[in-house]
């Protein structure tokens, strides 16, 4: 590099400017506004990853993680790595190359795990349903019989469609025949009902950047003892680390960063170091879970429950109209069908520039299709519908569309009311 081009480049870099992000309402489904009380916990004193003060705060994760889950698994930790982090891991961690897997494909998130299967080199099997549907546990049960896979992969609540997969009885015909349950609940859990133990889920995976309600970049997990039994088959332990040629296997796990047996033994009792922990991002997941904790995950999914009832019936009732089976949509991710004439784009520029309130449109055939609204974590609260549900219509109306607001919002608010008397009662 010349010396004037090295000028020119330190000349540019002392034009940057310190951060200053926009306030915005982030109501798409995910990620959402961070809880205050958890940014503050992520500015606290970097410790380093084998001081006492950080397996404490791993401990404590895991614990609440726990609760969370609804399990009593011991294996229940964070990835580092944001949502899909946790999937690849559980998948590679888990299918050998060959292994039969199969996958219910109902939406994009039905299509990444297909993706994922397929670059483990797993021998992949495909349900479909149109996006918008989901599948009868026999439907799913039919294929387990007819395929004899190694691992069902299922989506909880696909964020695509707004849909959430009824999964009640499924890890039990998994079980009866070989197989086990895997569920992707990124941007269902704590959202929705997800009973992991009850209904004999061996593995689920998570995002914090959306019910949890922390920023993306870690990933929980959790894994039933029938799941590690079978990941421990290709158990490897670093050459650099390993304590004898013994503990070092040449069928290894086809990745080191997501092989979830070290990073087992990394958050288990001989902290075997695997990576450097994200500290900072590790106390966002503590004070996130903490603060679910302190409500009772219980009252964390029906409020969710509430609010997501409350703006789609604003939206309802002002004249939109909603996409999908009301009775099985995701009770946090709401799908509002685009009014002819009006254009996708257009509308949700103009309502975060004069709103800075932020939805989503959705991808393959629904996207232009349909607005995707995330009522998440600290952002499931009665201001912030309220403030959304007004701030959309106002935008539509001033783009042709003939909304009454406020009818909508008389509806949500009654929605408030109700459910404060019920709770004083």
């Amino acid at each position: 590099m010349s010396a004037e081009s090295n000028e020119n480049i330190n000349a540019e870099v002392m034009q940057v400017e310190p951060l200053n992000p926009p306030h915005r309402l982030l109501m798409a489904p995910g990620p959402v506004n961070v809880d205050p009380r958890v940014l503050s916990a992520m500015s606290q004193p970097t410790v380093g990853q084998f001081d006492p003060y950080m397996f404490k705060v791993m401990g404590e994760v895991q614990l609440m993680l726990r609760a969370i889950f609804k399990t009593t698994n011991k294996q229940t930790f964070v990835v580092d790595g944001t949502s899909r982090s946790a999937i690849e891991a559980a998948f590679v961690s888990v299918l050998a190359p060959g292994d039969k897997v199969l996958v219910c494909c109902a939406g994009r998130f039905g299509m990444l795990l297909k993706e994922i299967a397929q670059r483990c080199k797993a021998e992949t099997h495909v349900i479909e349903r149109p996006w918008g549907e989901v599948f009868s546990i026999d439907e799913i049960a039919d294929a387990i019989r007819r395929i004899h896979p190694k691992l069902v992969a299922t989506v909880h609540g696909d964020t695509s469609t707004t849909m959430l997969q009824p999964l009640e009885g499924l890890g039990e015909i998994c079980h009866e025949n070989g197989a086990l349950l895997f569920t992707d609940a990124t941007a269902s859990l704590a959202g929705n009902e997800l009973k992991t133990d009850e209904w004999q889920i061996d593995i689920v995976t998570a995002g914090m950047q959306k019910c949890l309600g922390a920023s993306s970049g870690m990933a929980p997990i959790t894994i039933s003892e029938r799941a590690v039994a079978v990941m421990d088959e290709r158990k490897s332990i670093e050459a650099g680390i390993a304590d004898t040629s013994e503990e070092i296997q040449n069928n290894r796990i086809n990745s080191n960063y997501f092989d979830l047996p070290q990073i087992i033994d990394y958050w288990g009792p001989r902290h075997l170091n695997h990576h450097t922990e994200a500290t900072h991002l590790l106390y966002g997941v503590h004070e996130a879970t903490r603060i679910i904790a302190e409500e009772g995950i219980d009252h964390v999914i029906e409020r969710h429950q509430i609010n997501g009832l409350a703006m789609s019936t604003a939206l309802l009732k002002m004249g939109l109209k909603l996409y999908g089976d009301q009775q099985t949509r995701m009770n946090d991710v709401i799908g509002v069908v685009i009014p002819d004439g009006l254009h996708d784009t257009a509308i949700r520029s103009q309502l975060l520039e004069e709103f800075g309130v932020e939805i989503a449109s959705s991808f393959g055939p629904l996207q232009g299709k349909i607005w995707r609204i995330g009522v998440m974590a600290w952002n499931a609260r009665k201001d912030a519908v309220l403030t959304a549900a007004s701030a959309l219509g106002t935008v539509l109306n001033q783009n042709g569309a003939k909304l009454d607001i406020q009818k909508g919002i008389d509806a949500a608010s009654a929605i408030y009311a109700q459910s404060e008397k019920e709770s004083k009662a």
